[in-house]
């Protein structure tokens, strides 16, 4: 077996060693069947009473089960000054398979509810008068999502390529998503290099598969077959496989 191969195989090894950690972590629930799981509020996203200014928030939270240990699913959290309610935008992927529209829509009193038992990370927060501007320009990126009719849990696209397209499309969203959103990389079949999620940078990539991101946000992540990993001096973290962030 050529040299580089043995190299190629050690990395993805090692790599491996964060969703396996995760695993072994204990913190998934591997049991409890989906339909009996929590989808209680966990109370990140202020009540429109609270807060009648314009909110616009990003969550992610593990999948479902052992895939849990790999990647996250996100969802866009928008309310409007004075409206009493937020909407939210995410892809199921079940809804493609069946020749559907993956893209769902919905009108919520609370957007940060637990994906399934898992509990969501809070990935962007803002209010005010800015939040008023990107709602515009995310329902325009939302309606412009190329792939609504398609889905793939992996290399994309899927839910994190979703997000990432909108975030591309809205710079000032200024989103970070971490090596977890497996799919974030996905660029479409003829598209090799564009913005980096966060718009504080660029990415190279092919088909999700294999590429590389140099930006203020995210710093300096690789990503082999999906499983990203790099430093974001910045903050002065390591983003890991499995894992995420690690500060």
């Amino acid at each position: 077996m050529p040299r580089w191969s043995l190299m190629l195989l050690g990395l993805l090894g090692v790599l491996m060693l964060g969703p396996i950690g995760v695993l072994a972590s204990g913190n998934l629930d591997l049991d409890t069947p989906w339909h009996m799981t929590s989808r209680e509020s966990t109370r990140q996203a202020p009540s429109p009473a609270a807060e009648p200014g314009a909110v616009v928030q990003v969550y992610g939270a593990r999948i479902v089960r052992w895939r849990g240990a790999f990647g996250i699913h996100p969802w866009i959290a928008v309310k409007r000054a004075g409206s009493e309610r937020y909407t939210t935008y995410h892809i199921v992927g079940w809804r493609a398979r069946q020749g559907g529209d993956a893209l769902v829509i919905s009108e919520v009193d609370a957007p940060d509810l637990q994906w399934f038992g898992a509990y969501p990370q809070l990935l962007a927060d803002h209010r005010g008068a800015h939040a008023e501007a990107l709602i515009d320009q995310i329902e325009s990126a939302v309606t412009a999502y190329p792939w609504r009719e398609s889905y793939r849990l992996w290399p994309g696209p899927n839910s994190n390529t979703f997000v990432a397209w909108v975030a591309r499309q809205v710079p000032d969203l200024r989103l970070d998503l971490p090596p977890t959103a497996i799919g974030k990389d996905y660029l479409g079949p003829t598209t090799f290099v564009d913005h980096a999620p966060s718009g504080t940078g660029w990415q190279v990539s092919l088909l999700g598969l294999v590429g590389v991101t140099v930006a203020h946000d995210e710093g300096l992540e690789l990503n082999l077959l999906g499983l990203g990993f790099g430093i974001d001096v910045d903050d002065m973290a390591l983003r890991v496989p499995g894992f995420g962030r690690l500060p």
